[in-house]
C-alpha cells in the first residue's frame, strides 16, 4: 500500500537552554521546562492549545516525559516517550509531524532533553543483550578493539576506511572540526565557544586516529522544544504566518543489510542516511545542489566527512574535497553546522535533533543575524543514531522566499519572548512562565519549586 498523502505541518515555536557540562548541577525537568516554556512564548500559544505532546530522552526511567510536562498543566492529552538513540529528538518531530499531517492533532508540543553523565557514553544493563552489539561485534571483526571510547572507535574506523578508499588525510579531518569550532563562537547556546587553529585541533591528545580530542563532540546537559501546527491551526492566527516554517520533507529510516557488509563506512549507517536525504529532498521538491545550510550530525568530524557524501552535498568519495575547497563554511557551496555543530555546541542526546531543528527555523526566518546563511530557501537536517536510525528533514519558508536578515530589535517585537532568541539565550519572566501554562488544569504540586530554580539561573 502506498502512503496517504499528507496536509503540511510547520513549526511555529522553538526554544532552547544553552548546553553545559554534565555536573549534575540541573535537572531533567527544569532543562524541558525553560525549553518548553521559551517555545510556547515563541509560538504565541498556552498548554491548552497543546493536543498531544512527545518527551525526547534516553537517560532516564519511564515516563519522564509527563514529570517534565505535567509542570505546564495536567490536561490529560495523550504524552509519548521516545528513545531513539542519538536521533532521539528529531524521531519526536518525526511523530509529531506525523500527528499533525495526518489529522490526529493540531498542535503538538515536543520537548528534548538529557541529564548525561561526564565522559563517553555508557551502558546501564549488563544482563541483557545491547542492541548495539552486533555493530560492535562487526568492528571487532574487521578492525579489531582498542583502549578508546567505543563510539570514537566506531566513527574512526569509518574515517580510515574514507582515507583508504578516497585519499582523505588527517588534516581534512581537523578542517572540519576547526570550522564547526570557529561556527560555534556565534551560538549563544554553545557549551564551547573557543576557536582553534588547525594546528591545535591536529595537535590535541589523540583519542582514536584520525580523531584528535577537538574533533569528538561532549557531553552535556541540555533541552529543546519544538511546537509542531497544522496548516488549519496556522491559519487561525495569520500574525504568525511569516514565522511559521514548513517542514516540507521529512524521512525516519533505519539500517539495511549492508550495515554487516564489513566495511566501516556502512557500519555507521551510510545508507539509511542516503535513503533518508533522497526520500525527504524528493519529497520536499529540493535539489541537494540548492541547500544552503545543513544541520547535520557531526558526533565526530569522521562522520560528518561520510555524511556529507550520504547526503548527496558531495559528488560521491569526494567530501574532502568539498571541505579543501572551503565549500561547507560561509562563502562556500553549503554552510553546514552554523550552530557549531555538536562537536561544539555539544550533545544532550534527546535534545540534539530539536536544537538542530531551532538553528535551522531561526536561520529561515532570519533571526539568526550573528551568522546568517543568506539567501537561503531550504534547510537540511541529518540527526543519526546507532542502533539504528536516521531522520533527514528539509525545511522550507511557509510564504516560499529566500530569507531576510532581520534586526534584533524588530525581532524583540515579534516575539513574546521580548529579545532575539537566536542570538541570545536569556529567559523569561514569571508573568510569561504563567502565561504558557494551562489556565484551567495547571498544578503547583507538579510544577514544585522548578520555576524558581530556572529563574534564579537566569
Amino acid at each position: 500500500m502506498g502512503k496517504k498523502a499528507a496536509a503540511p505541518a510547520y513549526v511555529l515555536g522553538v526554544g532552547m537552554t544553552k548546553f553545559i557540562k554534565p555536573r549534575g548541577k540541573v535537572d531533567y525537568h527544569e532543562l524541558a521546562f525553560e525549553a518548553g516554556v521559551k517555545a510556547m512564548l515563541d509560538a504565541d500559544i498556552n498548554y491548552d492549545n497543546v493536543d498531544q505532546a512527545v518527551a525526547c530522552y534516553c537517560y532516564g526511567d519511564s515516563t519522564c516525559g509527563q514529570r517534565a510536562l505535567y509542570q505546564f498543566g495536567m490536561t490529560k492529552i495523550p504524552i509519548y516517550n521516545v528513545n531513539n538513540n542519538c536521533s532521539t529528538g528529531s524521531t519526536g518531530l518525526a511523530l509529531a509531524r506525523n500527528m499533525v499531517s495526518h489529522g490526529a492533532a493540531d498542535c503538538v508540543l515536543v520537548v528534548g532533553f538529557e541529564k548525561m553523565f561526564p565522559g563517553s557514553l555508557q551502558t546501564f544493563f549488563q544482563d541483557r543483550a545491547n542492541p548495539t552489539g552486533t555493530t560492535s561485534q562487526m568492528m571487532r571483526e574487521t578492525r579489531g578493539v582498542t583502549n578508546a571510547p567505543g563510539a570514537a572507535q566506531m566513527f574512526g574506523n569509518a574515517g580510515r576506511e574514507y582515507m583508504e578508499k578516497y585519499g582523505a588525510k588527517a588534516e581534512d579531518f581537523a578542517e572540519i572540526a576547526r570550522i564547526n569550532h570557529e561556527h560555534s563562537q556565534n551560538n549563544p547556546y554553545s557549551q564551547f565557544r573557543d576557536v582553534y587553529t588547525l594546528d591545535q585541533i591536529l595537535n590535541a591528545p589523540m583519542i582514536h586516529e584520525p580523531l584528535t580530542k577537538l574533533q569528538c563532540c561532549p557531553t552535556s546537559d541540555g533541552g529543546a522544544a519544538a511546537v509542531i501546527v497544522s496548516q488549519e491551526f496556522l491559519d487561525a492566527r495569520p500574525l504568525l504566518k511569516e514565522q511559521a516554517i514548513l517542514i516540507a520533507g521529512q524521512c525516519l529510516a533505519t539500517d539495511a543489510p549492508s550495515l554487516f557488509d564489513r566495511s566501516s563506512i556502512n557500519l555507521m549507517g551510510f545508507e539509511m542516511t542516503k535513503f533518508a536525504a533522497s526520500t525527504a529532498l524528493a519529497e520536499a521538491g529540493v535539489n541537494v545542489k540548492e541547500v544552503k545550510i545543513c544541520e547535520l550530525h557531526d558526533c565526530f568530524s569522521a562522520n560528518e566527512m561520510i555524511t556529507i557524501d550520504a547526503l548527496g552535498l558531495s559528488e560521491p568519495g569526494k567530501a574532502h574535497q568539498m571541505v579543501r575547497a572551503g565549500d561547507i563554511t560561509y562563502g562556500g557551496k553549503c554552510v553546514i553546522n552554523p550552530s557549531g555543530g555538536l562537536i561544539s555546541k555539544g550533545h544532550p542526546l534527546g535534545a540534539s535533533g530539536i536544537a538542530q531543528c531551532a538553528e535551522l527555523v531561526w536561520q529561515l526566518r532570519g533571526w539568526a543575524n550573528n551568522r546568517m546563511v543568506k539567501g537561503a530557501r531550504t534547510a537540511l537536517q541529518h540527526n543519526l543514531g546507532l542502533g539504528g536510525a536516521v531522520v533527514c528533514t528539509v525545511y522550507k519558508r511557509a510564504d516560499g522566499s529566500s530569507n531576510e536578515t532581520l534586526s534584533s530589535e524588530e525581532i524583540a517585537k515579534k516575539t513574546g519572548l521580548g529579545y532575539n532568541p537566536a542570538v541570545e539565550a536569556k529567559g523569561f519572566t514569571r508573568e510569561q512562565v504563567d502565561r504558557v501554562r494551562s489556565r484551567e488544569c495547571r498544578s503547583e504540586w507538579a510544577l514544585a519549586d522548578t520555576d524558581r530554580k530556572v529563574e534564579a539561573r537566569f
